[in-house]
C-alpha cells in the first residue's frame, strides 16, 4: 500500500490524481497534520509519497528509521510537482516509486544513488529477488564504494546464481583483501561431516557474474574485509514420530547445519511428507526460524534415491525416507539438481537431512521494438540491465549496448545465424547465468523466441518481454489497417518451401484477411512478392489499398499507401513490411482503413 501525505491544497489534489491513476494501491492521509500523517504511513505503509519539503520530512521521520530493507519506500515531491526525490529506500522500492510518479504526475524523477547514476548494480539489493540476504551489512558501504570507485574487488560464490552484471573491476583474480563473496558455509573452511558433498575440484569460472566457484576449500580466501551473500540454497528434511517436541526438532535442525558449517540464513524452506503437515513439533521449529514448510506425498518421495533408506520407516508412512528424500526433492523443486550435503540424522523421535540446489539459469527473450528508442518498452529496458549475457544480432545489440550495465558479457553474431544464437543462450541459461536473448520487434514473431524455446527445457526458467512488432509498428504509420482479422505471412522460402507459403497466401486470399507480409523481398529473392500480390489480386479489386512501410520507426522510415494495382515490388526490400487490405479495406483521408465490421448502436 502507498501512503500519500499532504498538506497543501495542491499536495492533495496530486494525490487525489493518483489514487485515481493507481486504483486500490493508494490510502491517502490527508485528515490530520502532516507530521501525525507521516508516522502513522509508515507504521502502515510499504511506500510513501510525501508532498512535502525534504528537510521536514526527515526531521520526521529520522526517529523511526530502523533498516533499509525493512523501512518503508519514502519519495518526496515538491508543491510545483517539478522533482520526486527518493529519500528513505532508493533500492528498496523508493527509486521504481520516484519513477512511476515522474509518468504519473509530469515530474522528474531526480535519483541520486550513485549506482543508478553509474548504471551500475547495486551492492544493497544484489540478489534480492532470488532471495539473497546480506550476512553483515555493516561491509555494504565500503565495499560498494569500492566497486563505484573502480578499485579491485575479488568475487567468489559456491555456485552459479543467475544475477545480474558488476563492472570489471570486480573479477576472481584481483590481488585484494576485499571481497564479496555468495555461499552457504558459516567459513570458507567447512568442517567435513558424513554425507557432506563438497568435491574436491579445481575452480570453475563463473564468467556471468565474474566470480570464482569454489569447491576447494584449500584456496579459499580469509573472511577477513569481506561482504558475504547468504543464498536460499538449502533445503531442510525432517521426519518424526507423531508428538515430536519442537524443541527435539529445532535441537537437531541447529547441529545439523552448525556441525557441517551451513549458515541457517540459507535455508529456503523446511521439507517433510504430507503425513506430518499437520505435526505440531515441526511446524512450530520452522516458524521460529522464519522458515515455510512444504510437504510431498509418500509415493512422490519414495521415487527419490537416497543413501540411507529404511524398511522401517516405509512400514510407516509409505516411504524409505522421509528427511533424506524431502530434502533432495524440495531442492530439485527449486533448482535444476541437488546434492545431499548432510545425510541423515537421528534423534529418539527426529530425523534431520540437509540439501543444497544447484540454481536454475534464467533466459529472458526480449523484443526490441522496430528500433526507435522511445518505442522500446521500460520492461525491455531493465531486462537488458539486469542480464549478466546478452545474445544477439550485432546489429541489434549496437542499438542497445548503451544501455548494457558494464560488466555485461556480450554474444553478438551476424546475419543467418539464428540458430546457434538460440543455441548459446539457452546454453547460456543452463550454466546458471542471467541470460538475455534479444530480437526486433516482438521476439516471439519471426523472431528468437521460437528457436531458443525449441532447445529450453525445465532446467532454466524463463520469461518473454513483449516488444511492439514490424507488423504493429507499420500498421500505426499507415492508419488502421489491422482494424479487423488479419494474418501474418512471411515470404521468405529460405527454410520454408514455396509450395507452402503459396498454400497460406492462398487460404488469407479466400477467407478475405487483411495480409502483413515479412521478409517480402530481398535482391536474391524477387519473384515470391509479385507472385503473392497476383493470388490476393485475383479475390481483391484492383483499388485495394496497399501499405509499404521501410524501417518503421527509425530516422529514415518511409510510408507510402498506394493500391494493390499500382503497387511497385521493386520498391520494397528486406528493412519493409507490405500490408494489403481485405476487400473491405479503404482509403480514408489518405489513411489505410480495414473497417470492424460492427453495426453500431
Amino acid at each position: 500500500m502507498i501512503g500519500i501525505v499532504a498538506a497543501t491544497a495542491a499536495g492533495r489534489a496530486a494525490a487525489a490524481t493518483l489514487a485515481e491513476r493507481w486504483p486500490g494501491e493508494v490510502r491517502p492521509f490527508t485528515d490530520t497534520g502532516p507530521a501525525d500523517a507521516l508516522r502513522e504511513a509508515w507504521r502502515t505503509c510499504d511506500q510513501i509519497v510525501a508532498f512535502l519539503a525534504v528537510g521536514a520530512t526527515v526531521r520526521i521521520l529520522a526517529p523511526l528509521l530502523g533498516h533499509k530493507t525493512e523501512d518503508p519506500a519514502v519519495v518526496c515531491v515538491d508543491e510545483a510537482l517539478q522533482f520526486a526525490v527518493p529519500v528513505v529506500g532508493g533500492h528498496h522500492g523508493a527509486n521504481a516509486l520516484a519513477h512511476r510518479l515522474a509518468a504519473a504526475l509530469g515530474c522528474t524523477a531526480a535519483i541520486t544513488t550513485a549506482s543508478d547514476q553509474g548504471n551500475v548494480t547495486a551492492l544493497d539489493s544484489y540478489g534480492d529477488d532470488l532471495g539473497f540476504t546480506v550476512d553483515n551489512p555493516d561491509m555494504l558501504p565500503r565495499v560498494g564504494a569500492a566497486v563505484l570507485s573502480g578499485d579491485p574487488v575479488r568475487l567468489a560464490a559456491d555456485q552459479t546464481w543467475p544475477l545480474p552484471p558488476l563492472p570489471p573491476n570486480v573479477r576472481p583474480d584481483a590481488d585484494t583483501p576485499l571481497t564479496i563473496r555468495i555461499t552457504d558455509r558459516l567459513s570458507p573452511f567447512p568442517a567435513e561431516t558424513d554425507g557432506s558433498s563438497a568435491p574436491d575440484v579445481d575452480h570453475t569460472l563463473d564468467t556471468s557474474v565474474g566470480a570464482v566457484v569454489e569447491r576447494s576449500p584449500e584456496t579459499a580466501l580469509a573472511r577477513g574485509g569481506e561482504l558475504v551473500y547468504r543464498p536460499p540454497s538449502l533445503v531442510v528434511g525432517v521426519g518424526s514420530a507423531r508428538g515430536v517436541s519442537a524443541e527435539e526438532v529445532g535441537d537437531l535442525i541447529d547441529r545439523a547445519l552448525g556441525e557441517a558449517g551451513l549458515s541457517p540464513a540459507s535455508v529456503r524452506c523446511v521439507a517433510t511428507v504430507d503425513l506430518k503437515a499437520d505435526e505440531a513439533g515441526i511446524l512450530e521449529a520452522a516458524r521460529e526460524r522464519g522458515w515455510e514448510v512444504v510437504t510431498f506425498p509418500a509415493d512422490v518421495l519414495a521415487g527419490v534415491d537416497v543413501p540411507n533408506p529404511s524398511e522401517v520407516v516405509r512400514a510407516e508412512v509409505g516411504t524409505p525416507s522421509v528427511a533424506e528424500a524431502a530434502a533432495l526433492r524440495a531442492a530439485r523443486s527449486f533448482g535444476r539438481g541437488a546434492e545431499l550435503v548432510v545425510a541423515k540424522r537421528k534423534t529418539a523421535n527426529a530425523t534431520v537431512a540437509v540439501a543444497r540446489l544447484v540454481p536454475r539459469g534464467r533466459l529472458t527473450i526480449v523484443g526490441l521494438g522496430p528500433g526507435a528508442r522511445d518505442l522500446l518498452t521500460p520492461r525491455a529496458a531493465d531486462a537488458l540491465r539486469w542480464a549478466s549475457v546478452v545474445v544477439g544480432l550485432d546489429q541489434y545489440v549496437d542499438q542497445i549496448r548503451d544501455l548494457l550495465r558494464p560488466g555485461t558479457r556480450v554474444l553478438a553474431s551476424g546475419l543467418g545465424q539464428e540458430e546457434e544464437r538460440a543455441r548459446t543462450a539457452v546454453e547460456e541459461a543452463r550454466g546458471g547465468h542471467a541470460v538475455a536473448l534479444i530480437g526486433s520487434g516482438d521476439a516471439g514473431i519471426y523472431a528468437m523466441a521460437s528457436p531458443a524455446l525449441e532447445f529450453a527445457g525445465e532446467d532454466i526458467e524463463v520469461e518473454g518481454v513483449p516488444g511492439i512488432t514490424a507488423a504493429v509498428a507499420a500498421a500505426s504509420l499507415l492508419g488502421a489497417p489491422l482494424g479487423h482479422d488479419h494474418a501474418y505471412i512471411s515470404l521468405s522460402d529460405l527454410h520454408t518451401p514455396w509450395e507452402i507459403i503459396e498454400r497460406r497466401v492462398r487460404a488469407a486470399a479466400e477467407g478475405d484477411f487483411t495480409v502483413c507480409f515479412y521478409n517480402p523481398r530481398s535482391r536474391a529473392r524477387d519473384w515470391q512478392l509479385p507472385k503473392a500480390l497476383a493470388v490476393l489480386a485475383e479475390h481483391r479489386p484492383p483499388a485495394t489499398p496497399v501499405g509499404v512501410v521501410r524501417n518503421a520507426g527509425r530516422p529514415d522510415q518511409s510510408v507510402t499507401v498506394t493500391t494493390l494495382a499500382d503497387l511497385d515490388p521493386a520498391r520494397v526490400d528486406m528493412f519493409t513490411v507490405v500490408l494489403v487490405g481485405s476487400a473491405r479495406s479503404r482509403t480514408v483521408a489518405g489513411r489505410f482503413v480495414t473497417p470492424r465490421g460492427y453495426r453500431w448502436a
